[in-house]
């Protein structure tokens, strides 16, 4: 009885355990012009699972044997559903169709669902806007401004109008990793930050990472901003562009081969400097840049990638200071699909940036710069449904390039100086896994193992205690200290090794389909250093490697967030509040010299960092009118303690505020489509005034008045607020036609806010009495920008 009892269950049980198991793999692309598309959601819907396409638009997916309904979603296109039946491993690729947003109501279901998916996936403190959204706000002189727009979103900010790179989290703009397929850009600004290097024509997609940073990303400790260019049409050929007040673009692309092989190539430049030259003004400032792009689908399973950007800024003051300084970068990408299962991509990269000076009244010229090489390869396995593994390895090579300084004429009192070049190399090795544990629990979790080699051919100043800096006990300061020796490494030896393990944890539980909590840990290791003394970066300043003296920075980071949607998802909310801690945060002795430095390590002390903040990002994301409002509360400070009980350190060992520090920070960005023809954007921003130093009092010394300032950054400018709108005009025809165009309409700063950029004291010539002056940079700007394609 037994035994049949046993046999029974046995059969009654044997189709769970021996039910057969397919996979549906391929890739999902844009119908329109076969660009692949990262992101797509691919829905299983009787078992209420699903996938997503990766960063080059692969999707594989694990299931029993059986029949199903597919839907794929994709903001912006059409929903494409499909029933099938999987009975064998099945390689399928699909092309979605583009459909307009605002003109029909078939994405909003769409919508609804990518809205679940993100309230379920184990991925917090990322921002991404559409590139379509980006191009709708307004900016200012109407160019369209990735890094602007990102700007707008909660824990994203900079250090003032005009001023360069982005700061995240109270992190410094060093600190943020900025790709463009794959590829390091090191200054991500044009003409000193009025507007970013990345042509929104270009684009594919992006996505900020501000914490809970996956493994496969290493070398900053802030944030990641991830962004990919566009493929090229593989369908027709196709054009894009635009004439503003400031600069003008054009993209083309097009097939080499129908439906195998693409190209792209886009230019931009600004041209306000040559109406400077119709006047008496002898300044002129201007830029260019370049993104191009070769796609080849060798077959099915092999494509191959050559992408490159080329950028040059240059700023002339009456001929007697000029400035050059810009970007290269070249990718070669293979993708490969080994099996229906497993994703590779291999890159072979090359970033330069250099950056130079004449200045003629001392008769010199200037030049820096650092060049990078990068070999990635990247493996993602899709073991299951429920179980995701991305793996990989990564290797880095520096040239640093201090400085070469040059006399540029033969009457010239500068000698001819070159610093030495420094050299290092990065290895790094990571595994990265996503498991989903029943219906509502899902972990992304993983382990970066990264070393860092300070490298040969160099010579190291050798000091008394291995101390580069002294303190003068009896005038209370700092001093640079004399090396007693120097020590000389051949090419290729190595000076100094650091490694560091960087565990990343993500979690995601959800209580339904429209709300969940999240957390998220993350550990990073930055070994390289942007050697400057200004709150914003500039083209001046240095980058150098951890060195024996200058130690790696590492950050630990957590996060805890709460995700929810309501009104059929017409609404969204996400509420975060973080924690970070720095160490090894360099700050600089008072007086510190850092141009053409040769003993940088002289000037520069360990400190550390700790940010924290409450985040809440309020979303519409369906109507007419859709938007967001962003706030911050946060702070970021940093301290510098003496190293021993004699030294004061930097601001007696006391914390102080960042000079990026935002205590406040609210952004209200709207747009509305009122028709077809016309539609309306308009951003709002309040924040709390960056942190200044201010004279309180003064003493007489030998008949001089000399000022005596507050502890560091103990101020704050005065509240900075702006309200900027934009028009866009599209003309709408009777019977479609390939040539399509638009008019954009801005107005940056509507008010005519005279924000500070910076408060500076003098003495009145009249009255004799001090009174503080305010620098203001934008005030009411109006615009007007053409867009056309075809």
């Amino acid at each position: 009885m037994k035994k049949w009892l046993f046999l029974c269950c046995c059969l009654a049980f044997y189709p769970l355990f021996a039910q057969h198991k397919y996979t549906l793999s391929g890739a999902i692309a844009d119908a329109s012009n076969g660009e692949k598309l990262l992101g797509v959601n691919f829905v299983i819907k009787e078992l209420q699972t699903g996938t997503s396409t990766n960063e080059y638009g692969f999707y594989s997916i694990t299931l029993p044997e059986g029949k199903y309904t597919l839907s794929i979603e994709y903001i912006g296109y059409a929903t494409y559903e499909e029933t099938i039946v999987l009975n064998k491993n099945i390689r399928k690729d699909y092309k979605l169709k583009p459909e307009a947003i605002e003109l029909t109501g078939v994405v909003v279901s769409a919508n609804n669902n990518i809205q679940k998916t993100a309230v379920r996936k184990p991925e917090m403190s990322v921002a991404s806007v559409p590139i379509a959204t980006v191009k709708k706000l307004p900016v200012l002189v109407g160019e369209v401004d990735i890094i602007k727009t990102l700007m707008q979103m909660p824990g994203v900010s900079n250090a003032g109008e005009a001023s360069s790179g982005f700061n995240v989290r109270g992190g410094a703009a060093d600190q943020n990793l900025v790709l463009l397929d794959e590829a390091t850009i090191f200054n991500s600004s044009h003409l000193f930050g009025f507007l970013s290097v990345f042509n929104a024509d270009a684009v594919r997609d992006m996505k900020l990472y501000k914490g809970g940073i996956p493994a496969r990303y290493g070398g900053r400790i802030a944030s990641v901003l991830d962004i990919y260019q566009k493929e090229g049409n593989k369908n027709n050929f196709a054009a894009t562009g635009g004439m503003g007040l400031l600069s003008s673009r054009l993209l083309a692309e097009g097939p080499i081969v129908k439906d195998k092989a693409s190209f792209l190539i886009g230019g931009r430049a600004s041209y306000a400097h040559l109406f400077l030259k119709l006047t008496d003004n002898k300044n002129s400032a201007y830029f260019y840049d370049l993104n191009t792009k070769l796609s080849y689908q060798l077959n099915q399973n092999n494509a191959l990638y050559l992408s490159g950007y080329f950028g040059k800024d240059l700023f002339n003051l009456s001929n007697n200071l000029v400035n050059a300084y810009g970007n290269a970068l070249v990718n070669l990408r293979w993708n490969h699909v080994f099996t229906d299962k497993l994703f590779s991509n291999l890159s072979a990269i090359y970033s330069n940036y250099d950056y130079k000076f004449d200045f003629s009244a001392l008769e010199m010229r200037w030049d820096s710069g650092i060049e990078n090489f990068n070999l990635k390869y990247d493996f993602k396995n899709y073991i299951s449904e429920h179980f995701k593994l991305s793996y990989g390895m990564q290797g880095l090579y520096y040239v640093f390039k201090p400085g070469k300084l040059m006399p540029t004429s033969s009457t010239s009192t500068i000698r001819e100086r070159i610093l030495d070049n420094k050299y290092a190399a990065e290895l790094g090795f990571y595994a990265d896994a996503e498991q989903k544990l029943g219906s509502a629990l899902t972990l992304s979790y993983g382990l970066r193992f990264s070393n860092f080699y300070h490298l040969g051919k160099r010579t190291i100043n050798v000091y008394r205690n291995d101390n580069p800096i002294a303190f003068n006990a009896q005038r209370q300061i700092y001093q640079k200290a004399i090396p007693i020796d120097k020590k000389y490494y051949g090419s290729g030896r190595i000076i100094n090794l650091y490694s560091n393990l960087e565990p990343r944890f993500t979690m995601s539980y959800a209580f339904s389909d429209t709300k969940s909590v999240k957390a998220s840990y993350a550990r990073t290791a930055q070994y390289l250093h942007l050697i400057s003394n200004t709150g914003s970066p500039t083209p001046l300043d240095v980058w150098a490697p951890s060195d024996e003296f200058i130690k790696p920075q590492l950050a630990d980071q957590v996060a805890v967030g709460y995700a929810s949607n309501f009104h059929n998802d017409q609404y969204s909310i996400e509420v975060e509040t973080y924690y970070k801690k720095v160490k090894n945060r360099l700050d600089y002795i008072d007086g510190a010299d850092l141009v053409a430095n040769e003993a940088i390590e002289q000037v520069l002390l360990s400190g550390e960092n700790r940010a924290y903040g409450l985040e809440l990002l309020l979303r519409k994301n369906t109507g007419k009118l859709t938007g967001w409002i962003a706030y911050t509360l946060s702070s970021s400070r940093m301290r510098t303690p003496g190293r021993t009980p004699q030294e004061t350190g930097i601001n007696y060992g006391d914390w102080y505020n960042t000079a990026y520090d935002k205590p406040h920070d609210l952004s209200i960005t709207a747009t509305y489509e009122a028709s077809p023809k016309w539609t309306f954007g308009a951003v709002f921003n309040l924040q709390s005034g960056l942190p200044a130093n201010y004279p309180i009092g003064r003493y007489q010394y030998l008949g001089l008045s000399i000022p005596h300032y507050s502890k560091r950054n103990e101020y704050r400018l005065p509240t900075y607020h702006r309200l900027d709108l934009s028009a866009t005009y599209t003309p709408q025809h009777s019977t479609p036609k390939r040539w399509k165009s638009e008019w954009v309409f801005g107005i940056y700063n509507v008010y005519n806010r005279k924000n500070a950029v910076s408060i500076s004291f003098r003495k009145n010539e009249d009255t004799f009495k001090n009174e503080a002056v305010k620098l203001s940079i934008f005030g009411f700007i109006p615009s007007v920008t053409y867009n056309f394609s075809f």
